[in-house]
């Protein structure tokens, strides 16, 4: 009998240690923003027309002009790439609905600059050269490092303060840190990049206007805690 009662003991204490230390695992999340120090510039030309050959040269001929005109405006060769050649078939409807054959040729250039100023500038010398396409500016920083540890410290912060709230709503408090992993980081558009192209006269005037370039920098840690 006295066994038993001695294993029941046991159990009891087991059983309420177990109760008692209790984990909370939460994901937390942060960001921070870096101002980006290198822009992209991708745009291009398109022609049509019904002799394949002609939209080819048409259109070998306009990228050559841009080529040029970047260069003569000290853009180095190195910095102007192909992005994609592409030549396919459209059909238009002409006279009593008849579909008209047409090829369209279209070569894209992707200009980068360290200096992110330019942007704006590129696309006009690009668009008096001949190019009659824009596909966008893409951004990128060359050191994330300070907003990949803001980042983490905020998502830190913020595991931290989910995992309190669910402590108290269990009636719970934190202990500390037991396990920490770092889900990983990474940059992205903020939404705060812009550009506007103006009308053929006021472009004379004002150009192209590159706005505030900033990325994202997220990163996700997820944390266990200890609470009692």
């Amino acid at each position: 009998m006295r066994r038993f009662f001695l294993l029941l003991l046991i159990f009891g204490l087991i059983l309420g240690t177990a109760l008692a230390d209790t984990d909370i695992t939460v994901t937390g999340s942060g960001e921070a923003l870096v101002t980006a120090d290198t822009a992209v510039v991708n745009l291009g030309v398109r022609m049509a027309d019904r002799d394949v050959l002609k939209a080819q040269a048409a259109v070998n001929e306009a990228v050559a002009a841009i080529r040029d005109a970047l260069e003569a405006d000290g853009i180095p060769a190195d910095d102007i790439n192909t992005g994609f050649i592409m030549i396919y078939t459209s059909y238009e409807s002409g006279s009593f609905g008849a579909q008209e054959e047409k090829y369209v040729a279209q070569i894209t250039l992707s200009i980068r600059t360290a200096d992110v100023a330019l942007a704006g500038r590129i696309i006009d010398v690009a668009f008096s050269a001949g190019a009659n396409s824009l596909d966008g500016i893409s951004f990128s920083a060359s050191d994330t490092e300070a907003a990949k540890a803001e980042a983490l410290r905020a998502a830190v912060a913020d595991a931290k303060a989910k995992a309190e709230v669910l402590a108290e709503a269990a009636g719970l408090k934190i202990k500390g840190i037991e396990e920490i992993h770092e889900g990983g980081t990474y940059s992205f558009d903020s939404g705060l990049n812009n550009f506007s192209r103006e009308t053929a006269a006021d472009a004379k005037a004002s150009g192209t206007v590159i706005r505030a370039a900033k990325l994202t920098v997220s990163a996700s840690v997820t944390v266990t805690f200890g609470a009692e």
